[in-house]
């Protein structure tokens, strides 16, 4: 089956509906994503959007800081871009149904978070990307413009190695004229040819053992982009979030948001200690890499699994106001936020780097964009600054959408393009070998790849995957596709290329800490 669309959205979180929502008055707009519309990494985002939107902050102020938790690696002409155009944006995402918390003079009830100089993180309660998420997703389904097709799974970009084309193999003058794509109901791949796309897929958290992302977030869009030649970019700079509510067994871990930390909740050791006036000046408000370390290190002193947060300061009318899932998240597991101390552990939550992008969300491949966690806009250099990650998307994806809706007016659909080819494929019986290898995958990156690197580890994980690699690409060849062995293909496509970033980096900066390079920037 063929479609054809003028643009094609992959991926259906904040990146990908404000894209489709920007260009659905230009033209048809298909949305694919693998798993229900709301079930997207945005709708797990408890913290806010940061934006400048009253004094005494500015927009210099936010600069710097962000500027600051990048270790100054970030683009700054790409920073100055996100941080002076986001207010715009946090303003057009109210008009689309919005809600966020406000103080009783109508003025946006703002907080404030690690790395933050100011007050300026817009919060909807404790669960601000739900939010957004619910008010995109009405938008979207609305829309006479926009389809969207749910539990369909992107394969591969089509290029012009699918025309049998030399040219990908020079990394230039490669163009996407769309991409394969399975309906997982029916488990048939169709064929979708659109004048530009957009890949909006998210993280790839899962290819540690701890994460906070969604279980989708396997690095699609990060891989398709990688097999198709796409510039990558910045990739070792991989986020853990400090406190993820250490609850053994349960996928994905559930997020303690850093605001509870800007409210005024302390980190202790299991004996009732604090310990981040050690590590950093502003102790628990640290900016994240810092925090994520300073945890890691005093697990390993320890020997302990978890440390505590303690939130006992903050007054009940509070904690249930502005923390309502996280008091009933705990609840529910026996822990009463109020009077008990919470068990948290860090867990990959962020990826700083990805397809590298220009200031529209263009790739290195004609016709193709990129917006969100899978994107490299330069902004978060070699730490993202908390809630950074919604208002980039915005932006970008806003820029990208405009820059799209004049690129079709002189792009046509590419003709001759072939079928999914299955021929010789035959259905793999094997789950074993899929779920033991995701299994080995997972705990390669958490053991060589995490917090703590160093070039013994690094060199270990990449021997270690090129097994993997080799299995999973025999068996991919094999068998009839599935979403299973497509999502460990991506993750090892994605792991590599993360453990190369990491090896290339001969210094410890940002989220990238190596045993064996002094910190350049030491705090």
């Amino acid at each position: 089956m063929q479609r054809q669309v003028d643009f094609l959205v992959i991926g259906s979180g904040s990146a990908g509906l404000i894209y489709a929502l920007k260009a659905a008055p230009y033209g048809k707009v298909l949305v694919l994503t693998k798993d229900k519309l709301e079930y997207t990494a945005t709708s797990f985002a408890q913290g806010g959007v940061a934006a400048v939107m009253y004094s005494p902050d500015n927009y210099e102020k936010h600069i710097r800081d962000t500027l600051k938790a990048g270790s100054g690696i970030n683009n700054e002409e790409i920073v100055r871009i996100t941080i002076t155009e986001s207010t715009d944006r946090v303003k057009e995402l109210v008009e689309w149904g919005t809600q966020f918390d406000r103080e009783l003079s109508g003025r946006f009830s703002l907080a404030r978070e690690g790395g933050h100089s100011e007050f300026r993180i817009l919060h909807h309660q404790d669960n601000t990307g739900f939010e957004i998420q619910r008010a995109l997703s009405a938008k979207v389904r609305q829309h006479p413009n926009i389809e969207v097709l749910e539990n369909y799974f992107a394969i591969d970009l089509i290029t012009q190695h699918h025309l049998n084309e030399e040219v990908t193999r020079r990394r230039k003058n490669i163009k996407c004229y769309g991409a394969y794509a399975m309906n997982m109901k029916t488990n048939t791949v169709e064929t979708i040819l659109s004048k530009v796309t957009l890949i909006a897929t998210g993280g790839m958290g899962n290819i540690y053992q701890t994460t906070t992302n969604p279980l989708v977030a396997t690095g699609d869009g990060l891989a398709m982009a990688y097999r198709a030649k796409a510039h990558l970019e910045n990739l070792e700079f991989v986020q853990f979030h400090p406190t993820s509510l250490y609850n053994p067994g349960e996928k994905p871990s559930f997020l303690i948001t850093e605001a509870l930390r800007g409210a005024g909740a302390i980190l202790k050791t299991k004996k009732g200690k604090e310990f981040m006036h050690k590590y950093h000046e502003q102790g628990s408000l640290a900016p994240r890499d810092i925090v994520a370390r300073a945890i890691d290190n005093e697990m390993k002193l320890s020997g302990d699994d978890f440390v505590l947060l303690d939130a006992r300061a903050i007054s009940k009318h509070e904690i249930l106001h502005h923390f309502p899932t996280i008091y009933a998240k705990c609840l529910s597991i026996g822990i009463n936020i109020t009077k008990d101390m919470i068990p948290v552990v860090p867990a990959a939550h962020y990826s700083c780097g990805g397809i590298k992008v220009d200031k529209n969300g263009k790739s290195s491949i004609q016709n193709l964009y990129a917006s969100g966690e899978v994107a490299c806009t330069g902004l978060h250099g070699a730490n993202r600054l908390a809630s950074n990650s919604l208002p980039e998307a915005a932006v970008f994806s806003h820029r990208a959408a405009m820059d799209s809706v004049q690129a079709i007016k002189d792009i046509g659909f590419q003709e001759n393009i072939p079928e999914w080819d299955a021929e010789g494929r035959v259905l793999n019986e094997e789950m074993i070998l899929i779920t033991q290898s995701k299994k080995e995958l997972q705990a390669i990156m958490s053991s060589y790849v995490g917090i703590v690197r160093s070039d013994l580890r690094l060199k270990r994980a990449f021997d270690r995957l090129e097994i993997l690699y080799k299995e999973t690409e025999d068996l991919y060849d094999k068998s009839i596709v599935s979403k299973d062995i497509c999502e460990l293909r991506n993750m090892i496509n994605v792991a590599y290329v993360v453990i190369k970033m990491a090896m290339n980096r001969k210094e410890s900066v940002g989220l990238h800490y190596s045993i064996d390079y002094p910190d350049k920037n030491k705090k």
